[in-house]
């Protein structure tokens, strides 16, 4: 299946949390979006790895996925090596999409940062003929996306780029909610940790409030390029 969006995300979650409201958004318009996790997020404090895959199969489901893998590379030990780009490497070539978003270049977490670096060198080597992958036995054609953006997580990083996604932001908790073994979720127990208490959700919300308010919106993803972005038309902009 081709789709128009890919959205490569190290930890099942970072994808809602970091761009679930322009999944959403895109998805309303007509696009086929999927997402592929590096890892089942296993040495996270809370949940298991199989608690996490059935919250992410839900998740799935409140967005309206149109596919959703889960590549099991180890969670915190993987390398930005040859061996798992060639892994995204062929992600990108099954799925073959015009834009990929991928997790922040830098953050609180250094899966994030180090995942950031895996998924845009894979983009990169994707797009050499001369790498040669195959999915099922079958060899596969060289593909590179034309844009590549990275959504922003927990740290502040100045966008290049915000998407209104007002309509969405009930939806967008909705899907963060899925992982309720890693959230505040009434009856849910477990150790308390950093995204684990109730006043997480008041910073997502909060996040999302500053990037609308950037653009004239109520709220708002953000995301950084690390090329400059053109446009056809300047009445396009906000």
């Amino acid at each position: 299946m081709k789709l128009d969006i890919l959205v490569l995300a190290v930890h099942p979650d970072d994808a809602e949390l970091g761009c679930s409201g322009t999944i959403l958004k895109h998805i309303a318009a007509g696009k086929k979006v999927g997402i592929v996790d590096f890892t089942r997020g296993e040495l996270g404090t809370r949940g298991t790895a199989e608690t996490r895959d059935a919250e992410a199969a839900d998740s799935a489901q409140i967005l309206g996925l149109h596919a959703r893998e889960n590549l099991r590379f180890r969670d915190a030990f993987f390398k930005n090596d040859e061996a798992h780009q060639l892994e995204v490497v062929r992600m990108i070539r099954k799925y073959q999409p015009e834009i990929v978003f991928s997790n922040a270049l830098r953050d609180r977490h250094p899966d994030h940062g180090k995942a950031g670096d895996l998924a845009n060198d894979a983009c990169f080597l994707a797009g050499l003929p001369k790498i040669e992958t195959a999915l099922d036995g079958v060899a596969q054609e060289a593909w590179r996306p034309r844009l590549i953006l990275q959504y922003i997580q927990d740290q502040y990083i100045q966008p290049d780029i915000i998407v209104d996604i007002t309509p969405y932001i009930e939806t967008k908790i909705q899907s963060i909610k899925a992982f309720k073994t890693q959230f505040y979720t009434p009856g849910v127990d477990g150790p308390a940790t950093y995204i684990s208490s109730p006043d997480f959700f008041e910073s997502v919300i909060g996040r999302a409030r500053e990037f609308g308010k950037s653009i004239g919106a109520t709220y708002g993803e953000g995301f950084t390029s690390r090329k400059l972005l053109g446009i056809d038309n300047l009445f396009d902009l906000r």
